[in-house]
């Protein structure tokens, strides 16, 4: 089944992007391309038992199985050795993506207090727009009384435009909060 902003995407999204951004063809207009979510455990990283929950909480969130991250140097002033385990991180491609976004703009982003937006400073030259949550107890997947300690997440999104302005009008017609560069 097609996720309801897929459908949203291919028949109003792209025509209002065409027209904003003086585009002749479709294929022109920004797409999304992945979705990254990556979560760094820290000094939790050596107990299992924490990030075996950080995995279990990570998927239920994104729906998809995550994947525990490696150290690929040892360095001493950091306490790591090489091989062993950084963080976790899930690649949300196809419709896991749109019903991602879907659920963070509509369900989780307004769960946090005290939101004003997100930066739109966030957008890199390569058209990639990465922010970060600090309480991953926001999504409704994860129920907030069985877990041990509130983690961070960061988010990239990967977009197939590589303007700035292009990512952040393709992020507006998304519906995503983000602040204009004009009112900071």
């Amino acid at each position: 089944m097609t996720p309801r902003l897929k459908i949203l995407y291919d028949k109003n999204i792209i025509n209002n992007l065409m027209n904003k951004l003086n585009y002749k063809n479709k294929h022109e207009a920004p797409k999304l391309i992945k979705i990254v979510l990556n979560m760094g455990l820290g000094e939790d990283a050596n107990d299992g038992k924490k990030v075996k929950t950080c995995l279990e909480d990570l998927s239920l969130i994104t729906g998809q199985k995550a994947v525990i991250t490696k150290f690929k140097k040892s360095i001493s002033n950091f306490k790591t050795r090489k091989g062993q385990s950084a963080g976790i991180k899930v690649t949300l491609r196809a419709n896991k993506m749109y019903e991602f976004v879907d659920r963070l703009v509509n369900i989780a982003l307004p769960r946090i207090k005290d939101f004003r937006g997100l930066k739109a400073s966030g957008i890199d030259e390569s058209g990639n727009y990465s922010f970060g949550i600090k309480e991953h107890i926001i999504f409704p997947e994860v129920n907030f009384d069985k877990v041990d300690k509130i983690r961070g997440l960061d988010i990239t999104i990967v977009t197939s435009n590589n303007s700035k302005k292009g990512t952040f009008e393709l992020l507006k017609e998304l519906n995503f909060p983000i602040t204009d560069k004009k009112e900071r």
